[in-house]
């Protein structure tokens, strides 16, 4: 039901990136994030916290409700936001989503050429053998996520790519029920997870990181918070 009233909202967002000096707008009341995530959300130059500028709305608005629920744990998060109502956590998703910022041009990367073969074929491919679907699959053919609830994977520092797989790997993440991220992160070996890490922290991003349209394509696993064929899981 979380999912589906995301869903819901995000066609009707308003321009929150208009009010940016409205004293007592979002921006304003958002100014605790930026501490951590960067100016506008456009995170920081290197550091393990992710860009949540022009993120789609749903995956944002799925990720405050983990965090304040418990299904992720980040103490200082959780503490921001153990107060705030299922409404009030929209709002934010729906600023943070709004804003266009640049990306900066992508880090530089000292793995041997097989490294990052083996981590692109493992985003554009997958590993069909043991049961690994493409990273495309889910997160769009050019890796900016796809509107409303799956996020781009390209942008993000390669230290937080690393965390967040292995967090899910070792059961400290979870998302709702039926949590795909898991399944497939308990499947990667730490060699798959560097490689794949360090190609996806080595790639521009295009269009200016727009996630792309809803698409009707199935996805390969079902995922909770993810709303497929009209129904949210």
């Amino acid at each position: 039901m979380l999912a589906s009233s995301a869903s819901a909202q995000v066609a009707g967002a308003p321009d929150f990136a208009s009010r940016a000096h409205d004293l007592d707008g979002m921006a304003m009341r958002t100014l605790a994030c930026t501490t951590c995530h960067g100016a506008q959300g456009r995170a920081t130059p290197g550091g393990y916290f992710p860009r949540i500028a022009g993120k789609p709305a749903g995956y944002l608005y799925n990720q405050l409700l983990n965090i304040r629920d418990g299904r992720r744990s980040y103490p200082t998060m959780s503490y921001l936001l153990e107060n705030l109502t299922d409404e009030y956590l929209r709002e934010m998703a729906l600023h943070f989503s709004a804003l266009e910022v640049p990306y900066p041009a992508p880090v530089l990367t000292n793995e041997a050429p097989s490294v990052l073969e083996r981590g692109r074929r493992l985003v554009k491919e997958g590993d069909a053998a043991r049961g690994l679907p493409a990273c495309v699959q889910c997160h769009g053919t050019s890796m900016t996520g796809v509107a409303p609830f799956v996020p781009g994977l390209l942008g993000l520092p390669r230290d937080y790519l690393n965390g967040q797989l292995g967090a899910w790997k070792s059961g400290k993440r979870h998302a709702q029920e039926p949590d795909c991220m898991a399944a497939i992160a308990k499947q990667l070996q730490p060699e798959d997870v560097s490689a794949i890490s360090a190609w996806l922290s080595s790639q521009p991003v295009p269009d200016g990181g727009k996630p792309e349209a809803a698409s009707a394509r199935a996805m390969p696993l079902r995922c909770g918070g993810v709303d497929q064929a009209g129904g949210a899981q």
